[in-house]
């Protein structure tokens, strides 16, 4: 570096606030790696999908090279902070953090949204987090970065013999006297910045978990009721499918709640549940043992994200819109993007039950099959199952709403009308306001007593209306094989558990399990 620029006093100044400040975030990512006895690097490389795609997938595959990667990655990280922090050894530090870094940009290179994107703090066109580091650290091993306010300049006063092979020809000694005093204590700068980290990070040792600023992994939740849970959550079958007896829903992953005349509601939803909310949403949900999610068409970028960077197994229930323009054009973009399983949206059977065209319904119903895939009827009205089982509709599962009305809100019995869910609303509280999804559940419980098919209860909290030990208890007691229920991150665990108390109590029900 040119000895006239460094002669100006701020910039030593800030190229050791740089070379600390880089320091800190390796020394963070690789610590929050070495005491993760569960961290691996596996899922980021396994997701890779860019030109050398191939080779992170071959390391991936093979265990051995994997725990090698696995502590050269963690060790490597907080070894480069170790060192950059105080000043030590700082133009081999600064390699060895170059390297890591063009490694991590070119298994996810920030070319395009999500097609070789992992999980960052935003949308990048070419220059992220990563490369930006990179260069930093660049100027870093170039210059004489270590001997300004660090260890290096220690090293080479006392190795001064040695000071070319070291530091190189322009090495300025230490001066006599006070100033060789003042010059010492500037080379322990950095020191005072490794204890504040070290204390800062031990007082939030629980909270730690790996991150994914530098993509060298990705954010593991680490709630701590994990702990909490009561056993495995119990499974039942659709056909060939084993699925998890809770099944998490996917209106709020959406931003969408029944939320009456909140009119705040959805945008906080949306607010809460960001991409990474989401992520790690999913993420809990398939550690706490649901296995199986609901989910709509627009959710599934996000959805096949997680799977790829989380290496999840999540399977999906798709609902089908049947649109007059595009009848089939939800069922085929479902199935492109993975979908298990379909069913046929609750509004659209409902609609089309109504109007008297039940051979609407089998002829998606039948669709589906010959795409080779399990089918499902959704409604809310109870009719559409009833003329369903009347004209044969060939469904493998019901998806019908199930809850009771023994809440504030439920409009009265006596001005319910057959399809009005999701079909009509009013600002009467009188009649139907977003309020009710299911208008009769004791004849559903009659009618469903007598269906030979597994049923998936969905609305089983009307909304919110109802606490979940109450709607579960209801709807499993009452016939259901499997419950659907959104649910927030800090709610899942709670629910599982709710869910495992439950079953193991169940003494009640009359219907057999369909599942």
């Amino acid at each position: 570096m040119d000895k006239s620029l460094l002669r100006n006093k701020t910039v030593p100044v800030l190229l050791a606030l740089l070379r600390i400040a880089i320091g800190w975030h390796f020394l963070y990512e690789g610590l929050v790696k070495v005491l993760d006895p569960n961290w691996s690097a596996r899922s980021f490389l396994e997701g890779s999908r860019w030109i050398f795609g191939d080779f992170f997938r071959l390391m991936a595959s093979n265990d051995t090279v994997m725990q090698a990667i696995d502590i050269a990655n963690a060790f490597g990280l907080t070894l480069v902070g170790l060192a950059l922090i105080p000043g030590l050894f700082t133009r081999l530090a600064s390699w060895a953090g170059v390297i890591m870094l063009l490694l991590y940009y070119l298994a996810y290179p920030p070319f395009g949204d999500y097609a070789y994107g992992a999980l960052a703090e935003g949308n990048y066109l070419i220059v992220n987090k990563n490369l930006i580091e990179l260069v930093c650290l660049l100027l870093l091993a170039f210059s004489r970065a270590g001997e300004f306010f660090g260890l290096d300049k220690l090293i080479y006063e006392y190795y001064r013999n040695d000071v070319d092979d070291a530091g190189g020809k322009d090495y300025q000694p230490l001066p006599a006297g006070n100033n060789k005093r003042r010059e010492l204590l500037k080379g322990l700068a950095g020191l005072p910045f490794l204890a504040g980290f070290a204390g800062i990070f031990i007082k939030n040792i629980p909270e730690q978990g790996p991150d994914a600023i530098s993509s060298a992994t990705l954010p593991r939740v680490t709630f701590k009721k994990i702990t909490d849970l009561k056993g495995e959550l119990p499974k039942g079958r659709i056909g060939n499918l084993e699925i998890s007896r809770l099944i998490l829903g996917c209106n709020l992953i959406s931003g969408y709640a029944h939320a009456r005349d909140l009119i705040y509601a959805n945008t906080l939803f949306k607010a809460y549940n960001t991409d990474q909310k989401i992520l790690e949403t999913f993420h809990l949900a398939e550690m706490a043992g649901i296995n199986t999610c609901f989910i709509t068409t627009p959710n599934f970028p996000i959805f096949n994200k997680y799977l790829k960077l989380y290496g999840g197994k999540m399977q999906t229930i798709c609902q089908a819109d049947l649109k007059v323009s595009d009848f089939y054009g939800d069922i085929d973009k479902a199935i492109d993007y993975g979908a298990t399983t379909l069913y046929i949206q609750g509004g659209y059977a409902d609609r089309y039950v109504r109007d008297g065209k039940i051979s609407q319904v089998a002829a998606a119903v039948e669709y589906i099959k010959k795409k080779g895939f399990l089918a499902g009827v959704g409604c809310h009205a109870l009719e559409v199952v009833e003329i369903c089982e009347k004209e044969g509709v060939p469904n493998d599962y019901y998806v019908k709403t199930f809850h009771h009305d023994n809440y504030w809100s439920a409009h009265p019995v006596s001005q319910r009308e057959p399809f009005s869910v999701d079909i009509k609303k009013s600002v009467d509280h009188n009649m139907i306001h977003d309020n009710i999804f299911d208008l009769f559940p004791d004849k559903t419980t009659q009618l469903m007593s007598g269906i030979r098919k597994p049923w998936i209860a969905f609305k089983v909290l009307a909304g919110g209306a109802i606490a979940p030990r109450n709607g579960f208890r209801f709807a499993f007691e009452n016939g259901a094989d499997f419950i659907c229920v959104g649910m927030f991150d800090f709610q899942i665990i709670d629910d599982v558990n709710i869910v495992n108390d439950l079953l193991a109590q169940l003494k009640n029900r009359q219907r057999p399990w369909f599942s």
